[in-house]
């Protein structure tokens, strides 16, 4: 080999040999990186486990747990559903419920995976969450009532007065979803999400994120035993297997209508930041109905956060009109 030929083959291995220690230094990084995230996402799930407060009492649904919160007295009864993934539903629907419980006694069902509920192995299709729901209820001996729905629980609530046309008195919608509006969420996404809470992740983007509970009417104990429960519940098994079902379920609930004789009232914001369909496809749902009526506020979705007064009086008032 000639001298030159030697010289350039040198002077050409030492970028490469500096490119692979470079290389080589950011796997390792990224790789500790991801270790101590990892530990302290272990570390933080075992410590909160000890700072979360009980509420509510306990049904037997099925051989698991069920969580449900009872507050007040009044003589008709209104059941509370939560929207898709909600950490925490007794104590996210808070203010709603101390705007309720002076008139009504007011229950809310945590569903499995939600709130401090068990995780169960069964489907998240309408059919089992919706006979899910009516075993509690029948567990507590709780027959007639007005059935007040979130977001998806729009959904559920669809099917579920139709199973249980003789027990339901009214429905209510809290931005509630429609059948037609929905979209597919693919299994790559989701796939994507259950790596994000395995390693962590989820935990760090939140950590980093702005806090979405810090300007709500919410005290700073309930702020905090709410931020446990999303670390904890956030993407478990059973939110996971809802969202994998969620397509299937709206399109199946397309065919389906409010009964004609039930009283429905949707409480919704006026302006939807996604879709134009969002008021007129609430006023379709109603349009056959002998006792609908539709709402408009300038809320965001979760309404029954910033609304609970507005919402609790004229709930009282539809009532009063139907009877």
């Amino acid at each position: 080999m000639k001298p030159q030929e030697e010289v350039m083959k040198k002077k050409m291995r030492k970028p490469l040999r500096i490119l692979l220690k470079t290389l080589g230094a950011i796997a390792i990084s990224i790789v500790l990186f991801l270790a101590i995230v990892f530990i302290v996402n272990v570390i933080c799930n075992k410590s909160e486990q000890g700072k979360l407060e009980s509420y509510g009492q306990s049904v037997t649904v099925d051989g698991k747990n069920m969580n449900v919160l009872i507050q007040g007295t009044g003589e008709e009864t209104v059941v509370l559903l939560p929207g898709l993934a909600t950490a925490a539903p007794a104590l996210d629907f808070k203010p709603l419920i101390e705007e309720l419980s002076p008139f009504y006694k007011v229950v809310v069902v945590e569903p499995f995976g939600y709130g401090l509920s068990d995780v169960t192995e069964k489907e998240r299709t309408t059919e089992n969450i919706v006979h899910e729901i009516h075993d509690a209820l029948q567990g507590l001996n709780i027959e007639r009532y007005i059935l007040m729905g979130h977001s998806i629980s729009g959904v559920y609530g669809l099917d579920y007065v139709n199973k249980y046309e003789n027990e339901v008195i009214a429905f209510v919608g809290l931005d509630s979803s429609v059948p037609t509006l929905t979209e597919k969420i693919e299994s790559s996404q989701l796939e994507m999400v259950k790596w994000l809470k395995k390693l962590g992740l989820s935990r760090l983007a939140m950590k980093l994120g702005t806090d979405s509970l810090a300007a709500l009417p919410y005290d700073d104990g309930t702020k905090e035993q709410m931020r446990i429960l999303m670390h904890k519940n956030m993407f478990n098994a059973n939110i996971i297997n809802e969202v994998e079902h969620m397509y299937s379920n709206f399109k199946a609930a397309e065919s389906v209508s409010f009964p004609t004789n039930l009283p429905i009232i949707f409480f919704i914001q006026a302006n939807h930041p996604v879709t134009d369909r969002w008021v007129p496809e609430h006023e379709a749902q109603v349009k056959n109905s002998v006792h609908g009526k539709v709402m408009r506020f300038e809320a965001d979705h979760y309404i029954h956060r910033t609304k609970a007064k507005e919402i609790v009086e004229n709930l009282r008032e539809f009532m009063k009109e139907i009877t």
